[in-house]
């Protein structure tokens, strides 16, 4: 039965309606999927060549004390991408097929997700070379299952909690407070962690808690899901009491107040809109990553860290324009909506979300003042050009969007666009080039004067900007809402 399903969704992706995109999107998974293996691979042997011959230590235990935190990662990235398949699973409810079947198949499915298997390759090839440089057979087999099946339980984990976001927020914090105190050598995490991962390996036998962990992990997700396996239940779109709310103050600024009150009401109720908030947020501390490599504190690096720092609500939101919008977007378009004055009030809100993150950003400047007139400088770029640039790029975005469903995808078929690729190139590419050409010959206050005066520059020329702006939504008009009310 199960390769029944699989022929049948082989069949399906062939005959979609946008083949063409389905096989482009999936050609660039599958090479950023290569590109990983690649990595993990590499990284096996790089690890336990690099740990028994320059540290002089058991590469087992040295990897086994930085488990906790490779595992508490994937945790995280299964739960913020990974998503139940229950889509192509709705029909086959109408039919003679047993609801266990359909489970056990969904179960099964979370498995072959890249986020489930990835970490297994490195898992694996570490093991072989242990083996290779003698290492016991049964005390490294012993480790290789008691590890792998302690990562493929947060397949069960991601499944339970999935839709409980208060929960999550809880064992973050909890993540974030355990990180913390064992960064500043108050909890021992590590060492905990090095005795809990090595012991599979010096008592083989502990492999089967693993073993007992995920089969009984695996009957209470069956449970679950089971429960609730319903068109009408567990698999209906949950629907909540709707509040009316008003921002009065918004209202004297015409039209413009009156979509920036709407879309301020929508960042606040929906959940995908509320990711994009979190996601802004840590945005801000995209920055710290100078600190860790040495590639990120080149003078082009700096500029494109001042760039997410400063403008990651604007990246977030401004490119899903106007997806969020495409459950009523046909409706909209029968009307007589200014599609000018929709358009700014988009672009007013995401600068004036790009101002506070530019004061927010201050605190860089205890890093040095240099580093800071450089997100300063990359902020008045985001708000005077990138801001433009991205609504020009959400003309081609015709993903249809629910707001009450988690985002969990890297990217969206309809959002694979040429034209918002060469996009990038002013959003991104110019002000690296010109700030890290700048800075070379003439100094850094060069280099902050140059990406100001483009910023300037644009602010300046934002409604010619905006009249060309507005004629691409147009031109795109009627392939946006075709594809808005297309629901595959």
């Amino acid at each position: 039965m199960f390769l029944k399903f699989l022929r049948l969704e082989f069949k399906s992706f062939f005959r979609g309606t946008s083949l063409g995109i389905n096989l482009a999107m999936k050609i660039l998974r599958f090479i950023g999927i290569l590109y990983f293996m690649l990595c993990l691979v590499g990284g096996a042997f790089a690890a336990f060549y690099y740990i028994q011959e320059e540290m002089h230590q058991d590469p087992l235990k040295i990897v086994s004390k930085f488990l906790v935190a490779a595992w508490a990662v994937d945790l995280i990235l299964k739960y913020m991408w990974q998503e139940m398949p229950t889509q192509n699973i709705k029909p086959f409810l109408t039919l003679n097929i047993p609801k266990k079947t359909l489970v056990n198949y969904m179960l099964s499915k979370t498995f072959l997700s890249a986020f489930s298997w990835l970490n297994s390759l490195f898992f694996i090839t570490f093991s072989a070379i242990a083996l290779f440089n003698g290492y016991s057979f049964i005390n490294v087999f012993g480790w290789f299952i008691g590890v792998s099946l302690l990562f493929y339980l947060n397949n069960f984990i991601n499944i339970l909690f999935n839709d409980k976001e208060t929960i999550a927020i809880v064992v973050g914090c909890i993540f974030a407070a355990v990180a913390g105190l064992t960064y500043y050598n108050i909890l021992p995490t590590l060492s905990y962690s090095e005795a809990f991962f090595y012991g599979f390996f010096e008592k083989p036998y502990l492999a089967l808690i693993s073993i007992a962990l995920f089969l009984g992990l695996w009957w209470i997700c069956f449970k679950h899901i089971h429960q609730v396996f319903y068109l009408d239940e567990g698999l209906e779109a949950k629907k909540t009491v709707g509040k009316t709310e008003n921002i009065a103050f918004l209202n004297k600024y015409g039209a413009i107040g009156t979509f920036i009150n709407n879309d301020i009401k929508m960042l606040r109720r929906n959940k995908v809109t509320k990711g994009i908030l979190l996601g802004s947020f840590m945005f801000l501390f995209y920055g710290m990553l100078m600190f860790t490599s040495s590639i990120y504190k080149t003078p082009a690096m700096i500029m494109f860290m001042g760039l997410f720092v400063t403008g990651g609500f604007q990246f977030m939101f401004g490119q899903r324009v106007p997806a969020f919008d495409s459950s009523y977007y046909p409706l909209m378009m029968t009307l007589n909506v200014p599609y000018k004055e929709y358009l700014k009030a988009k672009w007013w809100l995401m600068n004036i979300v790009t101002a506070a993150s530019m004061v927010i950003a201050a605190c860089y400047a205890y890093f040095g003042w240099e580093m800071y007139v450089t997100f300063l400088a990359a902020g008045i770029y985001n708000i005077g050009v990138n801001s433009q640039f991205t609504l020009w790029s959400g003309a081609f975005n015709k993903t249809q969007m629910d707001l009450n469903a988690k985002e969990k995808r890297f990217g969206q078929k309809n959002s694979f666009n040429m034209k918002s690729l060469l996009l990038l190139i002013p959003k991104m590419f110019l002000p690296m080039v010109v700030f890290a050409t700048m800075q070379y010959s003439f100094g850094i206050t060069a280099g902050v004067i140059s990406i100001a005066i483009l910023g300037l520059i644009g602010f300046l020329l934002r409604e010619k900007i905006f009249d060309i702006i507005v004629k691409h939504y147009k031109v795109e008009k009627y392939s946006t809402l075709e594809a808005f009310k297309n629901k595959d």
